[in-house]
C-alpha cells in the first residue's frame, strides 16, 4: 500500500506526527512536535499567545483544512502545515 501524503501548500512548514496511540488534543501534540524540531528556530521558539494565534487566524491546517486546538489526534501518521513558515530545503 502506498503512502496517501498530501500537497503542502506554498510558503508552509510541514510537520509530520507519527503517534503509536491516539491522543485527545492537537495542540500539545503539535506544540512538543514543534519545539523539537531543528529546521526552523523562528517557529521552534514561538511563544504559547503567537502559537494560540496561528489556530485561530487557520494557519495550522491538515489535509487543507483548518485545524482545531482540541482536535483529536488517530494514531498513526499525521501531516500537519503551518501557513507563513518556510521549509528548509535541503
Amino acid at each position: 500500500m502506498k503512502d496517501n501524503i498530501p500537497p503542502q501548500p506554498a510558503n508552509s512548514f510541514r510537520i509530520t506526527l507519527e503517534l503509536f496511540r491516539a491522543e485527545k488534543r492537537l495542540d500539545n501534540v503539535l506544540l512538543l512536535a514543534i519545539k523539537q524540531q531543528n529546521e526552523n528556530l523562528d517557529l521552534r521558539e514561538i511563544s504559547r499567545s503567537a502559537y494560540k494565534e496561528l489556530f485561530n487566524e487557520g494557519k495550522i491546517q491538515i489535509k487543507g483544512q483548518k485545524a482545531r486546538p482540541s482536535s483529536a489526534v488517530a494514531k498513526g501518521i499525521t501531516y500537519v502545515d503551518i501557513l507563513g513558515f518556510k521549509q528548509k530545503r535541503s
